[in-house]
């Protein structure tokens, strides 16, 4: 099992364990940090982050800015991407497209899921990974496309 979702699936089940999973993410990749993200869920094929409404997300008009929300993808795509491709491959955002449908405001909850299964390969290829991010209403106010590069981890 990989190790990101083996510790999740450890944490999960004591007191604080959600918030303790997602300070040691922002640990390892502190950019992330900037959004304070709570995972919600987390298995191979679904990531679910949600980010709270805080003035430090806000843009000069109120709303979450675009690129909270497009940390907020970032991280959803690339903790499913890590959990659900086979441990003999590795991955790396290769780009990334995003439509802001509306005004972003209170809790917003990103949900990564893939375009299409993972599987084993010896070269690279491109793996979309597919992000809706919602609010507290379930209206999506933005969703993105992320270009995953899969390739076989070397030896």
């Amino acid at each position: 099992m990989n190790q990101a979702l083996s510790l999740y699936r450890r944490l999960v089940s004591f007191p604080g364990g959600r918030w303790l999973y997602g300070r040691l993410i922002c640990f390892k990749a502190p950019y992330f940090a900037t959004i304070s993200p709570q995972f919600r869920a987390l298995e191979p094929g679904r990531c679910e982050v949600a980010i709270r409404d805080r003035r430090r997300v806000h843009n000069h008009i109120g709303t979450v800015h675009a690129i909270a929300l497009c940390n907020a993808a970032e991280l959803t795509a690339g903790m499913m991407t890590d959990v659900t491709i086979p441990s003999s491959m590795r991955w790396i955002p290769k780009g990334m497209t995003v439509e802001y449908l509306a005004k972003a405001t209170g809790t917003l909850v990103a949900t990564a899921q893939p375009e299409s299964p993972a599987r084993e390969a010896t070269s690279g290829y491109a793996w979309p990974a597919l992000v809706s991010v919602r609010n507290a209403a379930g209206d999506e106010v933005f969703r993105a496309r992320i270009d995953m590069w899969v390739s076989p981890r070397k030896a």
